[in-house]
């Protein structure tokens, strides 16, 4: 399958839009394990483990196993989702944005070292920036849209003088990504959950893509409005999926011995809170 029906058929499975972000740090371990980068696998296997029947996606950020000199335990990391959770497709939060040689050397990290179901990108320089990922026709692309970050809107919310309408700039990149870009049917959108009103706004620009959501937890967005705002579906299934994605708040749940367990817990709640947002009608 390629990534697009990964993110299917792991909602049916699992029944869940929740996305475990898996953002190591060595200072927020529990017990014997804090302060100990050699730990990281450990940490992030424990919790691949205990949650990997209740999401929809796994996203492995990779600066912070970078920063940790455990490139080498990222490698055994999407190892091991793919050995114990097949069914769940792997996002590497990479955020790359480069052009030509280089990005082709990005794409070969993401997708050939790390074996990364889909990457995220910056899209700053244009098409040149995605394209190199595109020949990898069963992977998946996902490109920054309209961030969670206040600053954000310092560029993707300012409006295009020279094209037609004068939209803002996230909603330009929204329609260049479902129509002109998607040459192979790869490419998703990163929306962030503090703003629900522009999720509404790139979903019916973009009525079929992925739409990639961090930000609920403990960045304060709202999983009810997320949901409602983003998610679209019927009888027969999704037609919009959503990766709605949660790092602290799960990784974190407990600072002891059953830092797992508690992850599990937190992944339930969460899940439960998002299924319970979608419209009675589907």
């Amino acid at each position: 399958m390629n990534f697009i029906q990964q993110l299917h058929a792991a909602e049916r499975l699992n029944d869940s839009l929740l996305c475990v972000g898996l953002d190591p740090e060595p200072s927020k371990f529990p017990g014997a394990w804090k302060n100990d980068p050699s730990r990281i696998y450990d940490f992030c296997a424990a919790i691949v483990d205990a949650t990997k029947d209740l999401v929809i996606a796994f996203k492995p950020q990779i600066a912070y196993f970078a920063a940790n000199g455990a490139e080498d335990q990222l490698e055994r990391l999407m190892a091991h989702i793919k050995r114990v959770a097949p069914q769940v497709p792997v996002i590497l939060d990479a955020k790359r944005g480069d052009i030509g040689s280089t990005a082709e050397q990005y794409a070969r990290e993401a997708f050939v070292r790390y074996q990364a179901d889909a990457v995220t990108l910056s899209p700053f320089m244009g098409f040149d920036t995605i394209e190199p990922y595109l020949r990898y026709p069963d992977k998946g692309v996902i490109v920054l849209c309209r961030t969670s970050n206040p600053g954000g809107s310092d560029w993707q919310n300012q409006r295009l003088a020279d094209v037609p309408g004068q939209p803002r700039l996230y909603e330009h990149l929204a329609a260049q990504a479902q129509s002109a870009w998607n040459t192979n049917g790869q490419l998703a959108l990163v929306v962030g959950a503090t703003f629900p009103g522009e999720i509404a706004r790139v979903r019916e620009l973009a009525p079929t893509l992925p739409l990639l959501i961090p930000g609920i937890g403990a960045q304060g967005g709202d999983a009810d409005a997320t949901v409602k705002a983003g998610w679209r579906g019927d009888a027969q299934g999704t037609t919009g999926p959503i990766i709605v994605s949660s790092s602290r708040a799960v990784l974190y749940a407990s600072a002891g011995d059953d830092f797992a367990a508690a992850a599990r817990r937190v992944a339930q709640q969460t899940r439960a809170q998002l299924n319970a947002a979608k419209p009675r009608s589907a």
